[in-house]
């Protein structure tokens, strides 16, 4: 996503420019070295090897910089701050340039001969291979004359990817939060990139208007509440607008003078131009995107929508299951957790049924939250409890700390989540918890969002990636669904170990997220494979998904919108905890579930296909290696 077409600082344009070419031909010249290397040295392995080695140490790094120059916002968010001053450029040639770039990619690593690699350099050619044939293969449904003909959609430019679920205004308000804003230098970057926002909002118009030509739309009743999501960043009045958020607190030590002149600027600037073409955009969809949604709803009924579907599965979870697997463990998911509630229920002596045992813990004043406050000091005890027990599971931890905070307000009902920290470590991680729908997020909840959100889930495995020494940058900080989210719902399940779930309200509120993440294997399928209806995903949602209907609604919507994400969870904690019964079949009193899980976390998040190799590996290693 590069550098936006017209930004004022020439200089940094070429720079940018700089940076991006030469990352694209490092990565051709690799492919014509790696050849010649390889077909000279093959009478000396040790020579090939390192040829190898070190060709494919330059690609990882090559690719690295061109995704931080291609998707400045990453950059940021990662804690580099070369590229604050500018957006991703997606004008229509920045598209067919990233489709170039893949295509060369996956071309270079394969010009290396994987069987002169060994240890983290063979992971790394795994997981490059994988993620360029990927990228690759979703540039090639967008070319097909099957899928509108050549449309100016790549892999990472996809033709709906502003909806209620993601899009700038979500990104917006995130992105400001993760910049730096330590001198003048950082507030004129700033302003910079404030200067682009404009052209952006066009550029990602003109996409969702090529998708809405070719037929690449989503359904019209997911996208109802997309517009009003604008509404925080259309308020005039500056002193609440997160976008101005930076210069309500300049440096005292910046001269009066400079505070002023910065802080007039940026509300010309948001007055003038930023706040128009968010309105702009704002209007676009509600006067002519939204209502031109699909009234079908599965992907499969997208232009070469089944191939398409496949694709984001794969995409998502990085397994070779179909939609018709994914189905079946979903299904057979579901029963086991429908008996495990039913086991909670007979504990705590309720007779009821599971939809009034449900309404009865969700309305009990005495299991909800009095404020935003009392929410937050309660995640943050709970999170100091649960730090001091890690190492009773882990043999190395990351030493990144991580907060606690609220969600924005515009975000307003979307899940909890996790903010990752800096890769070099000056920023922490931050779960941010909804104080925004207090109903929504009962007592009985805590111990599972903590454990998913924090630690040991997405924190944890994060934060224990982005310190790894030995293997590339682009490994450290790159991650797949599958990995991450399978990590940090495998992470629930530890929580009796950790002395939590200690009483009927707990366990099934942990077997109540759990059994969400199940259903939705059955329901993404069935919406995009299976031709349900949304009144039967809602209502599988509410009869075993443990959901609520407006909730369950919400679920359906954002399901219809990003076909395949939502199987990634379940998909993953699966693997894993299927790799963790071979293992400890395989070593018997050898197994060690602290080296395993460091096993698991030790290589950055791999798709699941290459984590099943480096586990097999790892339980060879573990038989070698000497009893204590």
């Amino acid at each position: 996503m590069g550098l936006l077409d017209g930004m004022s600082d020439a200089g940094r344009r070429g720079r940018g420019r700089g940076v991006t070419a030469l990352a694209t031909a490092m990565i051709l010249a690799v492919a014509v070295a790696v050849a010649v290397a390889g077909g000279a040295a093959r009478a000396a392995d040790s020579p090939a090897e390192e040829a190898a080695a070190r060709a494919l140490r330059t690609l990882a790094d090559a690719e690295w910089e061109w995704q931080l120059a291609q998707f400045p916002e990453r950059a940021t968010t990662l804690g580099d701050h070369r590229y604050d001053d500018r957006l991703t450029d997606r004008s229509v040639a920045a598209v067919a340039a990233r489709r170039a770039h893949h295509r060369d990619t996956l071309a270079a690593v394969r010009a290396i001969d994987r069987s002169r690699l060994a240890g983290e350099d063979r992971l790394t050619w795994d997981v490059l291979e994988f993620n360029a044939g990927l990228a690759v293969r979703g540039d090639d449904l967008f070319r097909s004359p099957a899928a509108g003909g050549d449309l100016p959609f790549s892999s990472d430019d996809l033709p709906f990817s502003i909806n209620p679920m993601s899009g700038p205004q979500l990104a917006l308000p995130q992105l400001v939060r993760a910049t730096r804003f330590a001198d003048e230098a950082d507030y004129r970057h700033y302003l910079a990139r404030l200067r682009a926002l404009p052209t952006s909002l066009v550029q990602q118009q003109a996409i969702l208007e090529a998708g809405r030509k070719a037929g690449w739309m989503p359904p019209r009743v997911a996208l109802t509440r997309l517009p009003d999501q604008f509404a925080a960043l259309l308020d005039p009045d500056l002193a609440h607008h997160a976008l101005y958020a930076p210069f309500t607190t300049l440096p005292a030590d910046l001269p009066a003078a400079t505070r002023e002149a910065l802080a007039t600027e940026a509300a010309q600037t948001l007055t003038t131009s930023v706040i128009p073409a968010i309105r702009a955009l704002r209007d676009y969809l509600a006067a002519v995107y939204v209502p031109a949604g699909t009234t079908t709803l599965g992907a499969t009924s997208l232009p070469h929508g089944a191939e398409y579907y496949a694709w984001s599965l794969q995409r998502y979870n990085t397994t070779r299951m179909t939609a018709e697997e994914i189905h079946a463990l979903g299904e057979r998911e579901v029963a086991r957790i429908d008996a495990e509630i039913a086991a909670v229920m007979k504990e705590a002596r309720f007779n009821g049924s599971v939809a009034e045992f449900r309404t009865m813990l969700r309305t009990d004043p005495r299991l909800r939250f009095a404020s935003g406050e009392e929410e937050l000091a309660a995640c943050r005890d709970l999170a100091k409890r649960i730090d001091p027990q890690l190492p009773g599971l882990f043999v190395e931890l990351p030493r990144l700390p991580y907060g606690v905070r609220a969600m924005s307000p515009e975000e307003g009902s979307n899940a909890p989540h996790y903010i990752a920290g800096a890769l070099d470590g000056s920023r922490a991680g931050y779960f941010e918890a909804n104080t925004n729908n207090l109903a929504a997020w009962p007592r009985w909840t805590l111990e599972a969002l903590v454990l998913h959100e924090a630690v040991p889930g997405h924190h944890l495995q994060i934060a224990r990636a982005q310190e790894l020494a030995g293997i590339p940058k682009l490994r450290r900080a790159s991650g797949n669904a599958g990995f991450s989210e399978g990590w940090a719902l495998y992470a629930e399940g530890l929580g009796s170990s950790l002395g939590l779930y200690a009483d009927p309200t707990t366990r099934y509120g942990r077997l109540a997220l759990e059994a969400h993440r199940a259903s939705r294997l059955v329901v993404d399928t069935g919406l995009h494979s299976l031709g349900w209806t949304r009144e039967q995903a809602i209502t599988h949602l509410i009869e075993h998904g443990q959901l609520e209907r407006a909730f369950a609604e919400a679920e359906v919507d954002r399901y219809l919108v990003w076909p395949g994400q939502a199987t990634a969870y379940k998909v993953g904690e699966q693997r894993i905890l299927a790799l963790r019964a071979r293992a400890r079949a395989d070593l018997g009193p050898r197994f060690d579930l602290r080296r395993f899980h460091n096993a698991v976390l030790d290589h950055g998040a791999l798709p699941l296909t290459v984590l099943d190799g480096s586990i097999a590996e790892w339980i060879e290693a573990e038989r070698r290696r000497p009893m204590p």
